[in-house]
């Protein structure tokens, strides 16, 4: 934990110094040695927040980014349970910052728990997994109503990317029905997707961690860059799964301003 009270004053730890526990009223101890984090630790195993995880350098990380007065709040529901958010915004919206690998039960519960909730998970341990391949246009774009993409992958036998068909050649073939159409590749249009493109990519994740493929609340997964990946379903195919680009700066301005959190926005990229 980085916050504990000292007199009923939220503090962060430092060295020798003791505290109190703000769920549980537990004594807390400060852990300050040169190679962790300096964080606060129960002096006695409690049953405190059972969705409660080691804190890392990552998670620190992203806490400081926002105010000190939204971070590690105490959330307390109508059924009198008690869990501590990593950030609860003024607007009201929480943010989870996620390490490690979460069953479908927890993850459940805290979307039921929270609700206005987003989740920032740590891709460093699956990057090498998660291939973002083609851009796709906005799905609101008339050239996007035309297109029915089939899925781009990784396969043994190479890359199968970027590949797609017309309805406006093929009015009277249903998406997904089989039927023979003539197939076109991205580089053909690439010029007017990018009239339109709002950061939405065909990604392929090896692997998955599944449970965040069914997630109810918006997921977005840091790969260590400037941006934040959002996993969506594309609006044009209900079958089309699809990522959306948008940068941790405009991330961090939208959760602070923004009531929900399915409202938080995107940048806007132009294609190389």
């Amino acid at each position: 934990m980085q916050y504990a009270l000292i007199d009923n004053i939220r503090r962060e730890a430092h060295k020798g110094a003791k505290a109190i526990c703000p769920i549980c009223e537990a004594d807390m101890v400060a852990k300050c040695g040169p190679r962790i984090i300096h964080h606060w630790a129960h002096r006695y195993i409690q049953k405190c927040d059972p969705w409660w995880e080691n804190e890392t350098e990552w998670h620190r990380d992203w806490k400081n980014l926002f105010p000190e007065e939204c971070r590690e709040i105490s959330h307390l529901s109508t059924e009198g349970e008690v869990h501590r958010a990593d950030v609860k915004t003024a607007k009201g919206i929480v943010v989870e910052f996620q390490n490690s690998p979460m069953s479908d039960q927890e993850r459940s519960s805290r979307e039921k728990f929270y609700k206005n909730l987003v989740w920032v998970i740590n891709g460093e341990k699956f990057k090498n997994n998660f291939d973002v391949y083609h851009c796709l246009p906005d799905p609101s774009s008339e050239i996007a109503k035309d297109l029915v993409w089939f899925k781009s992958y990784r396969s043994k036998c190479g890359t199968i990317n970027g590949l797609f068909w017309k309805r406006s050649e093929n009015p009277d073939i249903q998406e997904g029905h089989g039927d023979m159409v003539w197939i076109h590749g991205i580089n053909e249009i690439k010029e007017e997707v990018g009239k339109t493109y709002l950061g939405h990519h065909q990604y392929d994740w090896v692997r998955p961690q599944k449970t965040w493929l069914e997630a109810t609340c918006p997921v977005y997964i840091d790969f260590g860059d400037e941006y934040l990946i959002r996993l969506e379903m594309y609006q044009q195919q209900e079958s089309l799964s699809c990522i959306r680009l948008i940068s941790k700066k405009k991330f961090i301005y939208d959760v602070n301003n923004q009531t929900s959190a399915r409202n938080i926005g995107t940048c806007f990229f132009p294609i190389n």
